[in-house]
């Protein structure tokens, strides 16, 4: 069976500023990793990706005319959003569930992961971004993930969250174009928070280290999980990004 690219790049001229990032897009695991030893149920769970995220990011992207990467790896084999060598990394154990194949890697597989799976994910965005800087054009860095309307027992009341650190202006704004529907609670930094250097990598490499505006949406997985809860979100979060970044979509 042929492995699919390491990364799906989608309308990488589209002229928006927005570049949409999905590193939780798939549940993948590479038949070499025996499903990582864990159950076929598991690898639909949250644990293994960001249900619905690459459908809304796919959505986001052609409303937008905005490029869009998206993995092609389940977050078990690496999680794109993490700084190699960090315990989320590779993850021994995610929420409750252990993860056999990931038990005692060696240095070695923890590399060959990296070289695999992450390291084209992000030398490509790298490339896009390198594109635009020396193009003069504009770059907005956007991640597109979902979440679970309930952790370790306890419910969430938020419908939408916007994850920021440098970019405080764009992420503030962001999460109020997207709360002024007041049918919703949106949160700021919540349910997450980035923490360059142990559990985010997005955010501060590709945006906050360069100097321009970058930002991860959160949603909640039960509001995508059909086509029109998609189709709904997609077109609010683009009606609030292009609010948010001064421009009309």
């Amino acid at each position: 069976m042929t492995e699919p690219a390491p990364v799906e790049v989608v309308n990488p001229g589209g002229a928006s500023p927005f570049v949409l990032l999905c590193e939780h897009a798939s549940n993948h695991v590479p038949a070499r990793y025996g499903a990582l030893g864990l159950p076929e149920a598991e690898l639909g769970r949250h644990i293994a990706w960001d249900i619905g995220a690459a459908a809304l990011a796919r959505r986001l992207s052609a409303l937008l005319d905005a490029p869009l990467l998206l993995s092609a790896v389940s977050r078990l084999v690496i999680d794109l959003n993490r700084p190699p060598g960090v315990p989320t990394s590779i993850p021994e154990r995610s929420e409750d569930t252990p993860i056999p194949g990931n038990l005692g890697l060696a240095p070695e597989e923890r590399a060959a992961r990296e070289a695999a799976w992450f390291h084209p994910f992000h030398d490509a965005v790298t490339a896009l971004l390198d594109r635009r800087a020396a193009a003069g054009a504009p770059a907005i860095v956007v991640g597109v993930h979902s979440f679970t309307p309930r952790f370790q027992g306890v419910d969430r009341p938020w419908h939408a969250g916007v994850l920021f650190a440098a970019a405080e202006g764009f992420g503030r704004a962001l999460a109020a174009a997207i709360g002024s529907d007041p049918a919703l609670v949106v949160g700021e930094n919540e349910p997450y928070r980035i923490e360059p250097g142990l559990h985010d990598y997005t955010v501060p490499v590709h945006g906050d280290s360069r100097g321009i505006d970058a930002a991860l949406i959160e949603v909640r997985q039960d509001l995508l999980g059909d086509p029109a809860g998609i189709e709904d979100w997609a077109l609010r979060l683009a009606s609030a990004l292009g609010g948010a970044a001064g421009r009309r979509v």
